[in-house]
């Protein structure tokens, strides 16, 4: 894969390909911003809805023959699932590596290619190992597409636009929920030489196969180089981004930014609530599906009762990207909401009895809304650390606890604690309770800092609103670099 630079189609610095011209217009920028997401929001989303779908095929095959056609046992299939979080969790770094070395939109089409062959090959496996195996490598490849898209909204735009765009390609998860259970009910239907659970790996491997070739050719490096842009809207639409953000996509690895990504408790309070919110999402992503059967529901009704737990996680994520888009400083208090609604949810599993199978369900179908608080993490990366490097290695390090949490997940669930599931329910319990002090304890120091370097300056500057502060300091301007968050004092946190 050539580097972008020898076409000379993306600058090693924003000052030498890019001119500085008159700011733009609020005409301007709504029209290049209306562009921008009509043609590049869509890609993200359908990509996003694929890699779920994906990822989450093995849910559905569970009750589809996947078991007796590989010989597994229940245990067997806890560690098949997690085997998927080992790949990812591993190629973690070398692929964020990747997106210093590579232009970001071939590198991740590529990297969509091999997972649709490798989701394909799951039909032809027989047993444990080769089950396993493939889980693997669908990690590795699959681990690309969350931290890449997390960077792509940081290069295409600004501070305010982040909450919602990235909720807008995240909510493929939701849709992907709908979509393939509809689907899998479906195909639970045919019936010839192949099983059901084949066809699922089959016809959502080609799916994806075919998408993957497509984007290849029309998800932009960047704004410089995006076909759908006119070439007077190229410049205006990389610089609005950067200019509120102070970096850039580098193609230089700086090790400064790497011990400072390693060092800033930001990081470690990101990768915390990845954690606490991964461990119940292995779980209940991976069992879904068995814990609805156990109340007592058929194949096919507990298909379609996956789809109302899509939903209601669906809703809160639009309903929260569209009030962090309308108003400011919510993202960290809607990560707190969406906690406190899937602690209702676990209750609700946990303490009721057997017999009250459809306040259990309902239980199920809350208990997902942590989901919703997931984007927003995202959002406060793309918007909270700047300099590529840095955001790159931050980025790693919260999915690295997003697969140490995605592994443990499944192990909670004992095959002779079924249909209660008591441990593994507490467990998700703690991690709620958890998580709700965790980003506390983040907004509270991202809030410190911003004061702190108000009261260092001077002058009050609005974490959303950059630009505008930074246009009136000459000093900022000489910072239009690949520049971190804590090298520019001028950088503010959004909340």
């Amino acid at each position: 894969m050539a580097d972008s630079n020898s076409s000379g189609s993306e600058p090693k610095g924003p000052n030498e390909t890019v001119d500085e011209h008159q700011p733009l217009t609020v005409a301007e920028e709504k029209a290049i911003l209306r562009r921008i997401d009509f043609c590049l929001l869509p890609l993200m989303f359908v990509s996003y809805l694929l890699q779920y779908l994906d990822k989450t095929a093995m849910s559905y095959t569970s009750i589809l023959g996947l078991l007796p056609g590989t010989h597994m046992n229940t245990g067997q299939y806890s560690w098949a699932s997690s085997a998927f979080y080992f790949g990812y969790m591993v190629a973690s770094y070398p692929v964020s590596i990747g997106f210093v070395k590579f232009p970001i939109g071939k590198y991740l089409s590529v990297m969509m290619i091999f997972w649709a062959i490798i989701l394909t090959c799951h039909a032809a496996a027989s047993n444990f190992a080769g089950i396993t195996t493939l889980r693997v490598l669908l990690g590795v490849f699959e681990s690309a597409i969350s931290p890449g898209f997390t960077l792509v909204v940081g290069m295409w735009y600004t501070p305010s636009e982040h909450a919602l765009r990235s909720c807008i390609w995240f909510s493929g998860n939701g849709v992907a929920s709908i979509f393939g259970g509809v689907l899998a009910y479906a195909i639970g239907h045919v019936h010839n030489r192949l099983g059901p659970w084949q066809w699922v790996f089959i016809i959502f491997g080609i799916i994806t196969l075919v998408w993957s070739i497509f984007q290849f050719f029309v998800l932009p490096d960047s704004p410089l180089n995006a076909k759908f842009l006119p070439p007077s809207q190229r410049g205006p639409a990389y610089r609005r981004a950067q200019a509120r953000q102070q970096t850039y996509q580098s193609r230089e690895w700086k090790k400064d930014q790497f011990i400072e990504a390693l060092i800033d408790p930001k990081t470690w309070l990101l990768f915390t609530y990845n954690f606490l919110v991964s461990l119940p999402n292995g779980g209940i992503t991976n069992f879904s599906s068995l814990v609805i059967a156990s109340f007592g529901f058929d194949t096919f009704n507990t298909l379609l009762y996956t789809i109302p737990m899509a939903a209601v996680a669906l809703f809160f994520l639009l309903l929260s990207a569209l009030t962090c888009n309308r108003f400011r400083g919510l993202r960290c208090y809607w990560m707190i909401i969406t906690l406190l609604i899937s602690l209702i949810g676990i209750l609700l599993m946990r303490q009721l009895p057997v017999e009250k199978k459809w306040g259990r369900l309902v239980g199920v179908w809350l208990v997902t809304v942590f989901s919703a608080g997931f984007p927003l993490s995202l959002s406060l990366v793309s918007s909270n650390f700047a300099g590529f490097t840095k955001k790159s290695t931050v980025t790693a390090i919260l999915f690295i606890g997003y697969c140490v949490g995605n592994i443990a997940g499944p192990q909670l669930f004992k095959k002779n604690q079924a249909p209660h599931y008591y441990s593994a329910f507490a467990a998700i319990l703690a991690c709620f309770c958890i998580a709700v002090l965790d980003v506390v304890l983040l907004r509270g120091y991202m809030a410190w800092e911003n004061k702190r370097r108000d009261r260092k300056q001077g002058r009050v500057i609005k974490p959303e609103n950059m630009e505008a502060e930074d246009a009136e300091d000459s000093t900022a301007r000489q910072l239009a670099g690949d520049v971190s968050d804590w090298q520019n004092q001028n950088f503010r946190f959004c909340l």
